[in-house]
């Protein structure tokens, strides 16, 4: 059975604001999933949301510093979240800075915790 560890990672990852609508429902079948025969698949499925769903630093810095992206945050918060996608980008970070990529990025490096 999957770790409580990766079972409250995937329940964070629902949470987050930023979690779309369709990782949602993938960690949400995984979640029902656990501990069954079905897991493996639904491990599977959610992965490849994750893979599908997380986004690089390089694409939400072009975001986060486009005309689209300050429709949508408005201009001062779309500068604020440019000047922090830089900063990580600087630190070495590889993903977005919300909490759903940062989390999502934390079981496509270690996927192993949703197969257990």
């Amino acid at each position: 059975m999957a770790c409580e560890k990766t079972i409250a990672l995937v329940k964070e990852i629902l949470a987050a604001p930023s979690c779309c609508a369709e990782l949602k429902a993938a960690g949400e079948k995984w979640l029902a999933a656990v501990g069954t025969d079905g897991q493996k698949a639904a491990a599977e499925a959610l992965l490849a949301e994750l893979k599908e769903d997380v986004n690089g630093i390089d694409d939400v810095i072009g975001f986060f510093g486009s005309e689209a992206g300050k429709g949508y945050f408005g201009a001062e918060k779309a500068a604020q979240l440019l000047k922090a996608a830089q900063d990580a980008k600087a630190a070495g970070g590889k993903y977005c800075i919300c909490d759903a990529c940062q989390k999502g990025a934390k079981l496509i490096e270690n996927p192993d915790g949703l197969f257990a």
